[in-house]
């Protein structure tokens, strides 16, 4: 709290006088550096101690040697910056290592956060067990179409696909898409892969401009269309940012829209499990901040 006084300043009065400012986004943003393990080094190591002592494993040296870094909204403005091991995360990057999801749990024996502690595929909830689904099984997914039967009509020439969103082939969510170096590793902003046959059935071709709509949205993209892709399914690689190179919708007249615009939530009841270890549900609730009269 001392450290976000210093950067941010102070709110002068009223209940929160004294207190850090947030009163913008850049103040926003220092506060969540600033109480992150992966973006300052003296949290990553507290964090770790405390796990040291939960578990009886020896931890805060993967992060005893960034303890008095901290990377601030300015460094981040200025170039990609590596961050620091965490307790916050499953994977190690101290040494120089590249991330590798579940290092800690295997290197160190930090427990998974199941009920044995260990990786298992048999869950013995009640509901799973009604539903048989203690294991992992495979369940055809749903025609949405056919469900809601309330969909856009095709305009023009168009092809009915399923639409995936695997995660991204070339970085970890948006970050630094708009560098030279990213564009050139692919087409310079949103696309979307699809098959020869898809392709042709409606007269696309490689490179091509093309929107993909449902009930949910549409989303602009250029098409990649690759022999790889089976006929019927296309793919549109998650959290491409929307603000390189998208034009507007020829069918909204909006700016065309991003990975998940196509996409909703549908939950099953297993999702509902909750306080039984790795299952674990959340409802959050937004709603409008009304001052008090």
């Amino acid at each position: 709290m001392e450290l976000l006084a210093q950067v941010n300043g102070v709110i002068a009065d009223g209940p929160m006088a004294g207190r850090p400012s947030l009163t913008t986004a850049r103040d926003a943003c220092e506060m969540i550096l600033a109480l992150s393990g992966t973006t300052n080094g003296r949290v990553a190591v507290e964090g770790f101690r405390a796990l040291e002592k939960r578990t009886g494993q020896r931890l805060a040296d993967l992060a005893e040697d960034h303890e008095g870094n901290r990377i601030t909204f300015a460094d981040t403005q200025a170039r990609p910056v590596p961050v620091i091991t965490s307790p916050e995360w499953s994977g190690s990057e101290h040494g120089g290592r590249r991330y590798t999801a579940f290092a800690i749990n295997v290197e160190r024996l930090k427990p998974w956060h199941t009920l044995t502690g260990r990786q298992h595929f048999f869950i013995d909830h009640d509901w799973m067990t009604e539903l048989g689904e203690q294991l992992p099984t495979f369940r055809p997914p749903l025609n949405m179409q056919r469900i809601s039967q309330d969909g856009p009509q095709p305009d023009g020439a168009a092809v009915e696909v399923r639409y995936l969103t695997p995660h991204s082939k070339w970085s970890i969510h948006s970050n630094y898409q708009d560098n030279q170096y990213m564009l050139s590793l692919s087409r310079g902003g949103p696309d979307v892969w699809m098959s020869v046959e898809d392709a042709e059935s409606i007269g696309v071709k490689d490179n091509d401009w093309i929107e993909a709509y449902n009930r949910n949205g549409v989303v602009v993209a250029r098409a990649v269309v690759s022999h790889r892709m089976p006929r019927g399914t296309v793919y549109m690689y998650h959290a491409k940012d929307r603000l390189v190179d998208v034009p507007l919708s020829e069918k909204s007249g909006r700016r065309g829209g991003i990975h998940n615009s196509l996409t909703r939530l549908v939950l099953k009841p297993t999702h509902l499990i909750g306080g039984y270890a790795q299952p674990v549900f959340r409802l959050q609730l937004l709603r409008p901040h009304r001052k008090p009269a």
